[in-house]
C-alpha cells in the first residue's frame, strides 16, 4: 500500500508539472493570439487567444485539485467544481465568438492578413496533440475525471488551431475576408458542447464509467 502510495503521489506530481507548462504555454499563446488578433482584426484569432486564457483557468483548477489528490472527498470535490468553472467560461466565449463573428459578416469588416497568427497556429498543432496524450496518461492512472477533461480541452484546441490556420490561410493567399469570421462560427458549436458538458459534469461521469 504504501508503494502504491509513493507511485501515485510521483504521478500527482507528474500531472502538476504538466499543467505547470499548460499555465506557462498558454498565457503565452494568449497573449500573441490575441495582440495579433487585435492588430489584424480578427475574431477567430482573439477568441483563439481567449479560449488560451481558459485553458490557464483549467490548468490553475487542475493544480489546485492536485494539492488535495491524497484527500479523496476534497479531490472528487475540486473536480466538480473544476468542471463547472471551465464550462461556464467556455460558455461564455461561444456567445462572445459568435456575436463578433455575425457582427464582423454583416457588416463586412475586412480582416488584415496575420502570419503572426499562422506561425502560432502552426506551433500549436504540433503542441497540443503531445501535451493532451501526457495528460490522458495521468488521468488514467490517477482515475481523474478532472484531468481527462483538461486533456480533452487541449485535444480540443488542437482542433481549433486547425481552423483557425485555415482561415488566416484562405485569407492571406486568397483574400477572401469572410474566411476569418466564418472559421470563428465554425469554432462556436464546438466551444459551447464543450462548455454545456462541463456544466453538466459529463466529462466526470464518462471518466468514472
Amino acid at each position: 500500500m504504501a508503494e502504491l502510495a509513493i507511485d501515485r503521489q510521483q504521478i500527482a506530481q507528474r500531472g502538476k508539472r504538466l499543467e505547470y507548462f499548460t499555465i506557462a504555454w498558454n498565457t503565452l499563446e494568449g497573449l500573441v493570439a490575441v495582440l495579433a488578433g487585435a492588430v489584424a482584426g480578427s475574431i477567430s484569432l482573439v477568441g483563439f487567444g481567449i479560449d488560451s486564457f481558459i485553458e490557464v483557468t483549467s490548468g490553475v483548477t487542475l493544480l489546485w485539485r492536485m494539492s488535495v489528490d491524497a484527500d479523496v472527498h476534497r479531490r472528487e470535490r475540486n473536480e466538480r467544481l473544476a468542471l463547472r468553472i471551465v464550462g461556464v467560461c467556455f460558455v461564455a466565449l461561444a456567445a462572445y465568438i459568435g456575436y463578433e463573428a455575425i457582427a464582423d459578416l454583416i457588416g463586412t469588416k475586412e480582416p488584415a492578413a496575420s502570419l503572426a497568427g499562422i506561425i502560432l497556429a502552426i506551433v500549436s498543432l504540433i503542441v497540443m496533440p503531445l501535451l493532451s496524450r501526457a495528460k490522458r496518461r495521468v488521468g488514467a492512472a490517477l482515475g481523474s475525471a478532472a484531468m481527462h477533461a483538461d486533456a480533452k480541452q487541449t485535444e480540443f484546441c488542437t482542433y481549433l488551431s486547425a481552423i483557425l490556420l485555415a482561415g488566416l490561410v484562405v485569407n492571406r493567399i486568397f483574400g477572401l475576408w469572410w474566411a476569418d469570421p466564418v472559421a470563428a462560427l465554425i469554432m462556436v458549436p464546438i466551444i459551447a458542447k464543450e462548455g454545456y458538458d462541463g456544466l453538466q459534469g459529463k466529462a466526470c461521469e464518462s471518466c468514472h464509467c
